[in-house]
């Protein structure tokens, strides 16, 4: 015979594994949870110095590498003389146009800084029924001066 604390020990142990097969607990049985990265991280308390600090370095060297992906002015001056020096013409009123061939020589010498703009689902998505398949420069040059 079973002593009364072998019977609840049994008890919760039974318990306890119906629970976790109920709640959904096993996480071994379940590979998906390993393959979804962590998504919130909580805000350090007031207290937290030694973390606050982490929060505000980590901060800033993310804005500095973003602010060293920015276009200086003396780039964007470079990168309107090359599109405008590659214009194809003809010209649509004022407005200097360019084609793809163009848009591609200007990519080559525009600088590492410039190569994300010059992809041809952005040349797509600045096309707007010109007969002769071009982008407007201003468009392109505004568009790299919001996105850059």
């Amino acid at each position: 015979k079973k002593s009364e604390q072998e019977l609840k020990d049994e008890e919760m142990e039974l318990f306890t594994k119906y629970y976790m097969e109920w709640k959904g607990g096993k996480k071994s049985d379940n590979i998906s949870y390993a393959n979804i990265p962590r998504f919130y991280y909580r805000l350090p308390a007031e207290d937290e110095v030694l973390l606050q600090k982490l929060r505000e370095e980590s901060r800033a060297v993310f804005l500095q590498r973003k602010s060293r992906e920015l276009l200086d002015n003396e780039e964007l001056q470079n990168l309107w003389f090359l599109l405008d020096k590659h214009q194809t013409s003809p010209m649509i009123g004022e407005e200097a146009m360019i084609n793809y061939e163009n848009f591609l020589k200007v990519a080559e010498k525009a600088g590492p800084k410039c190569k994300q703009f010059f992809t041809a689902k952005i040349f797509a998505k600045l096309l707007h029924n010109d007969p002769y398949g071009r982008i407007s420069i201003m468009q392109f040059f505004n568009y790299v001066m919001r996105k850059g």
